[in-house]
């Protein structure tokens, strides 16, 4: 088992339900809006560039990431002249935590089009990071006209858990479980799963950002609103819609990734099979319309924090 970095357990901040207490590298704003009876925040980033090439890049987090996950994306897409738009989506890192709420894809799109209806933005390259290329999918498909490019970087959901032998789990399972999330078990999964193996001292600080969320005094309500998150994501597959994509997409995928909603609860015989993205990222090429496959042999679940140069050149090209 990995061992905390010495005195890291003792020191571990405690943040807000909302991230309070941990700053990403450009301020957040707050879009206000009513839902499900209830008012609630989406907080964003919005960084413009120097020197602007007119369009817009929606940047769309993972399950354990946040906007501010995306900093060296921000800056390479920035520098090369794109305004991007980075939300945290309702449940997450800076934004609401609702007791109680409907959680869909379709409703998480809808109100990151909201979003962008409030800032006037018609036209953008939508990008989506794990959960996030979930969401990115159901954004695309209710909102075509708007999506002039899809990216998805090594997107989950490109297979159907619940018929390759993964149990369900109730809400109340997955509340369980989130409530043991700490620094330890956060590390030891994003250093097998993201980072095939390899850590570097930048990794860190998001270590540090989610176990600080989840030891903080909101701690509860963030488990619950992760488990309620965790059933729509594995109750809710995109996987039999990718062929109604209309717009290019850019499929951007780190073979060596093994990512699986509940693998660990699957049996031994079935785990093998779960996950396997030398095999995933190709079938869903070739159910996309109009894809372009980008693959990164030796990197995991997080290319764009992994090996970022890499990463981001990859992503430029594709986006001319």
């Amino acid at each position: 088992m990995l061992s905390a970095p010495p005195g890291f357990a003792a020191d571990l901040p405690s943040y807000g339900a909302r991230l309070e207490g941990f700053d990403y590298a450009w301020p957040t704003k707050n879009f206000a809006f009513t839902s499900q009876q209830q008012s609630l925040e989406m907080a964003y980033l919005d960084v413009h560039p120097e020197k602007a090439n007119g369009r817009t890049v929606v940047l769309m987090h993972g399950k354990n990431f946040c906007a501010g996950t995306w900093e060296s994306t921000i800056k390479a897409l920035t520098n090369a002249g794109y305004r991007v738009i980075a939300p945290d989506q309702i449940g997450f890192c800076k934004s609401s935590k609702p007791l109680h709420y409907q959680y869909s894809f379709q409703q998480l799109a809808n109100n990151t089009h909201a979003l962008l209806n409030k800032l006037g933005i018609e036209r953008v390259t939508l990008t989506g990071h794990s959960t996030g290329g979930m969401l990115a999918t159901r954004y695309a498909l209710m909102y075509p006209q708007q999506v002039e490019k899809l990216v998805m970087v090594n997107p989950i959901g490109l297979e159907d858990w619940k018929t390759l032998g993964v149990p369900y789990q109730s809400v109340d399972q997955w509340y369980q479980r989130e409530l043991r999330t700490n620094a330890e078990s956060i590390r030891k999964y994003e250093k097998n799963t993201y980072y095939v193996g390899q850590w570097k001292p930048e990794y860190e600080r998001w270590v540090t950002m989610l176990a600080g969320l989840n030891n903080g005094p909101g701690k509860e309500i963030v488990a619950w609103n992760s488990a309620l998150l965790y059933d729509m994501i594995f109750s809710q597959p995109v996987i039999y819609e990718f062929g109604e994509l209309k717009m290019p997409v850019l499929l951007m995928i780190g073979t060596k990734d093994n990512t699986a909603i509940g693998k660990d609860t699957a049996t031994a015989e079935d785990q093998k099979k779960l996950g396997n993205y030398t095999v995933l990222g190709k079938e869903t090429a070739k159910r996309i319309p109009h894809a372009t496959l980008v693959e990164f042999d030796d990197l995991g679940h997080a290319p764009q924090m992994q090996d970022p140069s890499r990463f981001h050149n990859a992503l430029l090209k594709g986006l001319e």
